[in-house]
């Protein structure tokens, strides 16, 4: 049976459909594709599917051995099993189904890409950029002071992009050389901000006379979006000469893993950059390992 041929309403699956938008108040975008995985498993069982409620667990083991078998990407094997475990517990509990047919079923782990982050001399050729490419028509004089305060401060705290453009003057002790971020789940954290990007930031001010409210503005004088932090960032990037698209969380990639470099420790890491669970935080250490090989087969005489 393809997706093509006629088939019979699938009740089970519409009334499914119907509990995700009703009940539990999905997206559109997750209630397409989880039809769309569901769908797509049925079709791959052909004439061997004889409804939801008949099918074997050696069914879903074909059908992911199947996936494997070309090569298709883990995280979109989880998506569709993630559908297919949604989908049976729903049948468990609304059609008294003994056990879900699924729920032992051994998914292959993500495989976790290491984070791109920028070297050092990336990063002062970035950061130099601000200042030294012409102002554009009608801007004022202080948007190059607030651009390089913005990348300084990302670099400096590996705060995420939600929480710098949330920021207000009151946000910045000077004094305290810190700031205070409001992260996930409406945390609050207090991260340290180097001597460089606290110039910076005082430059801004200074030259764009703000005493108070947000402190990042737009050429209008309001808070500044995050869409706008991403497409200075975008524009700096098209006049460097770094090859790869850099992005507010790859500049918070680069202070994790240039802190770790440098001999910081993972809970203080962990601590910095807001994440909850260490596991989270440990991807840098992957990074630094990465950095250090790459330093030794270049460096030592017998390493190839």
């Amino acid at each position: 049976m393809s997706s093509s041929d006629p088939t019979p309403p699938d009740l089970l699956l519409q009334e499914f459909e119907q509990y995700l938008t009703v009940e539990k108040n999905v997206s559109p975008r997750t209630l397409e594709n989880y039809r769309h995985a569901l769908l797509s498993i049925r079709d791959w069982m052909g004439e061997n599917f004889k409804g939801w409620k008949g099918c074997l667990p050696d069914q879903f083991r074909g059908y992911l051995f199947d996936c494997m078998k070309r090569d298709l990407a883990r995280s979109t094997i989880r998506v569709q099993f993630s559908a297919l475990r949604t989908f049976y517990k729903f049948l468990v509990h609304r059609h008294a189904l003994p056990v879900s047919p699924v729920a032992e079923i051994q998914l292959p782990k993500l495989q976790r890409s290491l984070p791109v982050v920028l070297t050092v001399a990336q990063i002062d050729h970035l950061f130099s950029l601000p200042h030294s490419l012409p102002l554009e028509k009608q801007a004022p004089n202080w948007l190059p002071h607030r651009d390089l305060a913005i990348l300084e401060l990302f670099y400096s705290t590996g705060m995420r992009l939600s929480e710098l453009a949330s920021l207000d003057i009151t946000s910045i002790d000077t004094l305290g050389s810190s700031a205070r971020v409001v992260g996930k789940g409406s945390k609050e954290r207090l991260v340290p901000i180097g001597s460089v990007a606290l110039d910076a930031i005082a430059a801004y001010k200074l030259v764009a006379k703000i005493t108070g409210g947000p402190l990042f503005l737009s050429k209008l004088r309001k808070r500044l979006s995050t869409r706008s932090i991403n497409t200075l960032l975008k524009k700096y990037l098209a006049q460097s000469e770094i090859p790869f698209n850099v992005t507010p969380h790859k500049l918070r990639h680069s202070f994790a893993t240039h802190l770790l470099d440098n001999g910081a420790d993972l809970r203080s890491v962990q601590a910095l950059l807001g994440h909850s669970s260490l596991s989270t935080t440990q991807i840098y250490t992957h990074v630094t390992k990465e950095r250090l090989r790459e330093a030794y087969d270049q460096a030592h005489p017998r390493a190839t």
